[in-house]
């Protein structure tokens, strides 16, 4: 891995380039460059001579064998943080002649012609973020899962580099989305995108479980091969399911590398189960045990370090932070990591609630840029140490998005067909049977996290947001008035995110497919009372053709509130989630379902608990009626709502229509919301709507 950046339109570019080389400058050390037309090479960012221009591009090398400095040049100039797998393949193909990936993709992009990027990108195997700078364009791609980091901005001018901090003098930093590829006219001072096409779960493998065992086996065994560096490396190592599997990978191929695992006490489980397969494997094992009254001091490096306090993001980090540090100690450049293997084969919990079990193993895919891979890359890359990710590989991802859901999920064992692969590779049927633990769980460090909160008298999120100031990610809530929304909305914003406006869609058609209808026009109340702004836009609400109509107001918000993400309240409907999922990628959104498999009985026994008053605004189902519309819900009514479950099979939650919900008042609400008049339409003895005709703010009780 590499550190890149660039600046243009800046007369003091030179001066805002080594400023973000040198917050590069852990990514690396080997040497560095910058071009402005005219390469400038030198071994240290002291020696470096930046020129005094307006339009720079710059890099620092981190070098696992060669060292080849960058910029390279060619037409063009490219800095590229690459690690391509198959490039003396491409090679050979197009009888090139290149002393590494990086030149080799210069050459390539060149016969080929930037403007064919997404073809040129689709020949790849391995991971890459690459500025391409030509004449008056410059394009930035990263590869399409988003391993390796990408960030820009537009304003002052145009900057992109590996590392969002890496820009402290721009505004609205955004991270590149994987399926985009970015060209700037830097004459213009405009900004276009290409779209990529993305992985499908279709059509499904219709072959038998020895053909996938037998398939998987290969297709893991060779993404593991074409990873293994010349020189020694590291594996974070938990004794879990999947990096036990890639240490038998490697332990059979002679592979000279250690296993590394870091917990917060001795009897936390990752340690005992990786002291367990180390011995039964004879594998080389290091362990670092970071005490309660130490990880304070962690804590302070890592959360502005991947820039972020999210709790289960900071938990996660922890173990690989310290792994790392003991790798660092042994020289490694190198470390192989099993991330992937969860989202692809169904290894958390929640998959066994799933409707479709491939759906949700492709949304995971395309979320991991934001919820994994950024920071994996920082933590690893601050100790200099190159990640590599075999289960991310995209033959094993197109593939495994491919295999049949019953051999994910079997009964109540996740991963079900990797546990059985394996058992057949040689994994200790202990280690290939044990069940999932999140890695913040099975190092403790989730509870050493709690532990401080506790002391200070404060939750997890408020605590770690002591050490970084910035909210997570800004958002945006498509808002309907409901429950589900409303929870959803909270629930960011405990986790230490910015929600900087509402999005509502006002359906003409009572029977839209995507969007709430009863009572929509209250979302004007409730943006008022929480003072957060409103995004509104009208839909005819035709099947398919309101997906225009929310892209719409998905740019709107994007445009006039700057966000980044977008917040649903999605439980269960995958057809609202996938389509949702689809317009969000397709503006460069990140998406974030806090609710999404959450318990629904569950869900609300603690919307009630946090103190929100909700009332049925429509019914339509077996064992409801008109009498369940105006009075606020109440635990006695969840009761009931259970016992209607085991009666007729409804949904505790209202997923399947059951009925609709509003929200009068709630801890985001700076005022409550008073009905003072209304009518209730009865169509037939289960199905009525409440329709609120008057109602007004005031203060609470």
């Amino acid at each position: 891995m590499c550190g890149i950046a660039g600046i243009f339109g800046d007369p003091e570019a030179y001066k805002k380039l080594k400023t973000a080389l040198n917050l590069l400058k852990e990514r690396g050390k080997d040497s560095f460059g910058v071009s402005d037309g005219k390469t400038e090479l030198a071994p240290t960012l002291r020696e470096l001579k930046i020129p005094k221009v307006e339009n720079l591009i710059g890099h620092c090398l981190h070098a696992v064998v060669g060292h080849v400095p960058q910029p390279l040049m060619g037409r063009g100039r490219l800095v590229s943080n690459c690690e391509i797998y198959n490039w003396k393949e491409l090679m050979k193909k197009y009888s090139f002649k290149a002393e590494n990936d990086s030149e080799m993709l210069l050459k390539l992009i060149e016969l080929k012609s930037p403007e064919n990027l997404p073809e040129i990108l689709d020949e790849l195997r391995g991971t890459y973020a690459f500025a391409y700078w030509i004449e008056d364009r410059v394009y930035l791609a990263r590869d399409i899962i988003g391993i390796k980091p990408l960030w820009y901005s537009l304003t002052p001018g145009f900057a992109f580099a590996s590392e969002k901090k890496a820009l402290p003098f721009n505004q609205e930093i955004k991270e590149l989305n994987p399926r985009k590829i970015l060209v700037y006219y830097i004459k213009r001072k405009r900004v276009s995108f290409f779209q990529r096409k993305f992985f499908s779960i279709a059509p499904e493998i219709g072959r038998d479980r020895k053909y996938i065992l037998n398939n998987l086996k290969e297709l893991i065994t060779e993404a593991v091969k074409i990873r293994i560096p010349d020189k020694k490396f590291g594996l974070l190592f938990s004794g879990g399911l999947d990096s036990t599997i890639l240490a038998v990978i490697l332990k059979k191929m002679g592979a000279d590398f250690t296993c590394y695992v870091a917990a917060l006490r001795e009897d936390a489980e990752d340690i005992i189960y990786a002291k367990k397969a180390a011995i039964a494997l004879n594998l080389k094992l290091r362990i670092k045990i970071v005490p309660l009254e130490e990880l304070e001091d962690y804590i302070e490096k890592i959360v502005p370090l991947i820039e972020d306090s999210n709790v289960v993001k900071v938990g996660v980090a922890l173990p690989i932070y310290a792994a790392c540090e003991l790798a660092k100690e042994d020289g490694l450049k190198v470390i192989f990591s099993a991330l992937g293997a969860d989202e692809l084969f169904g290894g958390y919990y929640r998959y066994r609630k799933s409707l479709d079990i491939n759906k949700d193993c492709l949304s995971d895919i395309i979320k991991m840029y934001e919820k994994n891979t950024y920071r994996d890359d920082v933590v690893t890359m601050y100790h200099n140490l190159e990640l590599r990710v075999p289960f991310l590989d995209k033959k094993i991802v197109d593939f495994s998005l491919k295999v049949p859901a019953r051999y994910k999920i079997h009964g109540d064992m996740d991963k079900a067909i990797l546990r059985e692969l394996a058992g057949r590779m040689g994994v200790p049927r202990e280690i290939a049977l044990r069940r999932k633990k999140a890695a913040q769980y099975g190092s403790r460090f989730d509870y050493g996290i709690n532990k401080l909160a506790k002391r200070t008298g404060k939750s997890k999120s408020e605590y770690l947001r002591d050490f970084y100031k910035e909210p997570n990610v800004r958002l945006g809530v498509l808002f309907s008035s409901g429950k589900d929304s409303t929870f959803a909305l909270d629930i960011m914003r405990r986790q230490n995110y910015s929600v900087e406006c509402l999005i509502s869609l006002i359906s003409k058609n009572p029977e839209s497919y995507m969007f709430h209808t009863p009572n929509i026009h209250m979302v004007k109340l409730q943006a008022e009372t929480m003072g957060i702004p409103l995004v509104l836009q009208k839909t005819e609400g035709h099947k398919e053709e309101e997906l225009f109509d929310m892209e719409k107001a998905l740019k709107r918000a994007k445009q006039d509130y700057d966000i980044q993400g977008v917040v649903t309240g999605a439980l269960y409907s995958n057809y609202q989630r996938e389509r949702i999922e689809r317009v969000c990628d397709k503006l460069g959104l990140k998406i974030f379902s806090p609710l999404w498999h959450m318990d629904q009985e569950e869900e609300m026994r603690q919307i009630l608990k946090k103190g929100y008053k909700i009332i049925f605004s429509s019914v339509a189902s077996y064992g409801l009626d008109k009498s369940w519309l105006a009075g606020e819900i109440t635990e006695k009514d969840v009761d009931r709502l259970v016992e209607l479950n085991k009666k007729y099979m409804i949904n505790i939650a209202g997923e399947g229509g059951e009925f609709e919900s509003l929200v009068l008042d709630g801890p985001i609400f700076k005022k409550a919301i008073k009905i003072e008049d209304y009518d209730i339409i009865e169509e037939n003895e289960n199905t009525a709507k409440m329709l609120v005709k008057k109602a007004k703010l005031v203060d609470k009780e």
